[in-house]
């Protein structure tokens, strides 16, 4: 860890943005990771980034609604979860996770009276979950998932697998996980799902309208491409030429940058910016260049195609099907258990090349009981997804 973070320092020195908030970031934190009043008593809730904090909001807010006498500290690891949430309302504290050593685990333990530690999905720092379990404090997993090619279940990984019994309660998004927990030896596990679906289920659900989108679509079936990438475009750039009259496609690329807007808009005749709409004009493309809306604009969508599946993995489909809405993504998706899940059943699809992505464009659009089959598997993998948040509460209820 004290390597990790020189090497964290170096790079902040040679220009790199995201090094430089890290190392800045955790400069002075002890200045802030105090309680000033010894008789509080807190529930540490720790992310490693903005996704993970989106898992671990719902339990956060109804933590905060059941039991108000407990403060909230809040950590995170990376800065591109700190940075937009170091306000968040919620929290009494929010700062950065100090580095993994024994020595600063027992500082913060010292420094607060927590009565509850929850880490989200897989970030595991085993100094900390080891100072936990010594000083009595239950740690619990939110939305634990893990693969057979874990480093926990590989030969040499018996130490790492040992310090996995540090922690109290899983609550685990599959019974994959909860198997191979128990495989180890881990018995102290509760399949709840995703608590993610229950934060978008909620935003979907108070999803405001926006009028001037409303009349860009005027009546047309609409296909919104969110999180895109170049890799993700060259497929959706060519398909408009195919696009019946009554569709019209809006884009919002995940990098908003001026370049790759102009890299879009270079490719496209007949399109408009959010941020200059004329709704009275008709164009076939709308280029979302502003973020924050994405996710409540997916209402729009008959189908939605989800980028970065031509990168390292898809982005958040979600987003998309908390409104029943068919995805379409590329090939890397098998890190999202929604996403294996529909992919198999039929609701989502992945596609790998020009000719799979025209075939199930076209048949979305032109068949409809393959459309609606696909609408209604998604309806209901989202009604049995939510109420994870609600699990996890019901577990609590004689341990807080």
């Amino acid at each position: 860890m004290r390597s990790y973070s020189g090497m964290v320092a170096m790079a902040s020195l040679f220009g790199n943005d995201k090094a430089r908030l890290w190392w800045k970031g955790r400069e002075r934190q002890w200045e802030k990771l105090r309680s000033e009043n010894k008789d509080d008593e807190w529930i540490w809730v720790h992310v490693s980034s903005l996704g993970e904090f989106e898992q671990g909001l719902p339990v956060i807010e109804r933590l905060k609604e059941k039991y108000p006498h407990y403060k909230i500290l809040l950590t995170f690891f990376s800065p591109s979860g700190y940075e937009p949430r170091k306000n968040f309302p919620l929290a009494d504290i929010v700062a950065y996770m100090p580095s993994d050593t024994l020595n600063n685990a027992r500082r913060l333990v010292r420094n607060f009276n927590i009565k509850a530690a929850f880490f989200v999905k897989y970030d595991f720092w085993f100094n900390y979950m080891k100072v936990l379990k010594k000083n009595n404090i239950p740690l619990y997993y939110i939305s634990a998932l893990l693969h057979p090619s874990h480093y926990f279940f590989k030969f040499y990984s018996s130490w790492f697998r040992k310090q996995l019994k540090n922690v109290s309660h899983y609550f685990v998004q599959n019974e994959e996980t909860e198997s191979l927990l128990k495989s180890i030896g881990i018995d102290d596990s509760t399949v709840t799902g995703d608590t993610r679906f229950d934060r978008v289920f909620e935003i979907a659900r108070q999803s405001q309208s926006f009028p001037e989108i409303e009349k860009f679509i005027d009546g047309r079936h609409c296909i919104i491409a969110g999180s895109s990438w170049p890799s993700d475009e060259k497929f959706l750039i060519p398909y408009l030429n195919k696009l019946p009259d009554n569709y019209c496609l809006v884009i919002a690329p995940h990098d908003i940058s001026a370049s790759h807007i102009n890299q879009i808009t270079s490719q496209l005749d007949d399109y408009q910016l959010y941020t200059e709409l004329d709704a009275e004009k008709k164009s076939k493309v709308l280029v979302i260049n502003t973020i924050g809306i994405l996710k409540k604009i997916y209402k729009y969508a008959r189908f939605a195609y989800v980028g970065g599946g031509f990168m390292s993995s898809i982005h958040n489909t979600q987003e998309a099907l908390v409104f029943d809405c068919p995805v379409v993504v590329g090939p890397k998706y098998r890190k999202f258990v929604e996403a294996v899940d529909l992919v198999e059943s039929g609701g989502m699809f992945s596609v790998s090349d020009q000719q799979e992505f025209n075939a199930v464009f076209d048949r979305l659009i032109n068949d409809e009981d393959y459309y609606n089959k696909a609408s209604g598997i998604c309806h209901d993998y989202v009604q049995l997804s939510i109420g994870a948040t609600n699990k996890i509460m019901e577990y609590l209820e004689s341990r807080l």
